[in-house]
């Protein structure tokens, strides 16, 4: 595939589960097409199936020779063996980003932040922290969850932004799978970092049998990148979704990766509420730009307007392998 210059393909996929057997493609088979296709590889979650080091081990094998940057979330298999620790250290020694919430991630001019997430249902089905103190807990974890993923976004300075989870965010994307586990396979206060602090485009994964495609009530598209699910709907093509992103012109240099560690952003003086953008943006998907861009003279007959460095295009998103949008 030929790369289009300023455009970031991210790929994305979760759900691999290595070391359960019968499951998915090879890893090695999974990733073979990615540096071809992308230019970043995120993985959203369940990357192993009990978090056993030795699974970690040989998932970071395939990793390594990817060639390209790697950013990844864990999901709540990789908890299973209680070293999640471990884990993350032998998946950062072959180059992967591990992110928990702490830090924001930059990988050629998009930024990045993520958390596992977790459970809790949606909207105002949502368990609420009322009664036994274990219900308490249980909603405390989701909360503190949701309060990591807007730590990470708020240090995010890049113009186009991406958010990683395991768990879901909206109802929409678990929809096809059984409603009485909904309440297990996302909670709506992740949905709230994602109000206050707009991104691009969310991956998650977790929910297997869910829906591939959905929105947030700010109208950010979130995708469900479960393996299963994107081999269920789309056979025929390699197994990740891809997104592009254009960039700003100022920002089409190829930048490299650069780790966020510092407490305060400088991002924005206050949080914004919604999609990303102004609210003067013309809907479906058309160039947007700054007020000024309005005040310009227009093009004379045949010659195109050069871009501006406000303006800014949707993520595109290809299912690639000339296999169609599900």
């Amino acid at each position: 595939m030929v790369k289009t210059p300023g455009v970031v393909r991210v790929a994305a996929v979760g759900d691999i589960h290595l070391g359960r057997a019968a499951y998915g493609p090879p890893v090695q088979t999974l990733f073979a097409a990615v540096a071809e296709r992308a230019d970043v590889l995120a993985l959203c979650g369940d990357l192993t199936d009990r978090g056993d080091p030795e699974e970690g081990r040989q998932l970071g094998r395939a990793l390594a020779t990817v060639g390209v940057p790697i950013v990844a979330v864990l999901g709540n298999h990789d908890h299973e063996s209680g070293k999640v620790t471990e884990l993350s250290r032998i998946l950062c020694d072959a180059g992967v980003q591990v992110l928990d919430g702490g830090d924001a991630y930059e990988v050629h001019g998009v930024g990045f932040a993520g958390v596992k997430g977790f459970a809790g249902g949606f909207g105002r089905r949502a368990l609420g922290p009322w009664g036994e103190e274990t219900i308490k807990l249980f909603v405390r974890e989701a909360v503190d969850e949701a309060l990591k993923l807007e730590t990470s976004l708020s240090k995010l300075r890049t113009e186009r932004r991406v958010a990683l989870l395991h768990y879901s965010p909206i109802a929409g994307t678990v929809e096809g799978e059984p409603h009485e586990i909904y309440a297990y396979l996302g909670s709506s206060r992740l949905e709230e970092p994602l109000i206050r602090y707009p991104v691009d485009v969310v991956f998650h994964g977790h929910a297997h049998h869910g829906t591939a495609e959905g929105k947030t009530v700010g109208g950010v598209t979130v995708y469900n990148v479960s393996l299963s699910l994107l081999q269920r709907t789309n056979p025929d093509a390699p197994p990740f979704r891809v997104v592009e992103l254009r960039l700003p012109a100022e920002r089409r240099d190829g930048g490299q990766l650069e780790r966020r560690m510092d407490r305060q952003s400088d991002r924005r003086s206050e949080p914004q509420a919604g999609r990303r953008g102004s609210e003067s943006e013309p809907p479906g998907g058309a160039e947007r730009g700054s007020a000024t861009n309005a005040e310009k003279e227009p093009p004379t007959s045949g010659e195109k307007e050069p871009p501006t460095s406000g303006e800014k295009e949707p993520p595109t998103s290809v299912i690639l392998s000339e296999a169609k949008e599900p």
